[in-house]
């Protein structure tokens, strides 16, 4: 069996320049080709192009960077898969909105019809990230009440040992009012 040694073909993390194999892609940025393949399958990576039976699909820089982004915004939104999807595909579409206005022959109602047109990306894209940031402000108070109570019960936990239990506020909150 062929030990896995470098060869000029494997580039290191910051080459920028050579095509990959899958498997080297896949190393590159920490998933597995399997990972790679599914992406493929449903469309977040786009799929391999048509290539001489028993030759291996070659990844380009480009599909290294939209591999990466597609792996950041999972990590950092914590999004479905189809969440994802519909995020790429508004950035895309504001990509090729951008190659648009970058032309110097555009007149002034085509670029404002463009630009409006990105906006529609734009409050897409933010509505997703605002869903998941009100999910997580959710959770986190979730957290915090839950931790209030935790350091309670461990209040009482303390004062029961020490011999003051009930503690002197809970014995307040009992207490019937005075006529």
């Amino acid at each position: 069996m062929d030990s896995p040694t470098p060869t000029p073909r494997q580039p290191a993390a910051t080459t920028r320049t050579a095509n990959l194999r899958i498997g080297d892609l896949a190393r590159l940025v920490g998933t597995t080709p399997r990972t790679i393949r599914y992406y493929e399958e449903i469309g977040l990576l786009s799929e391999a192009s048509a290539r001489p039976s028993g030759q291996h699909r070659l990844y380009t820089q480009a599909e290294v960077e939209r591999l990466r982004e597609v792996m950041r915004l999972r990590d950092l939104l914590g999004v479905s898969l189809e969440e994802l999807k519909t995020l790429l595909t508004a950035e895309e579409a504001r990509a090729e909105v951008r190659a648009q206005l970058r032309r110097e022959d555009v007149d002034p109602k085509r670029r404002r019809a463009l630009l409006i047109e990105a906006l529609g990306h734009l409050d897409r894209q933010l509505a997703l990230v605002r869903h998941r940031a009100a999910e997580l402000a959710k959770l986190d108070g979730e957290l915090g009440e839950t931790r209030k109570r935790a350091r309670r019960k461990i209040r009482e936990l303390d004062a029961q040992a020490a011999g003051a239990f009930p503690p002197a506020s809970a014995l307040e909150r009992t207490a019937e009012p005075k006529p």
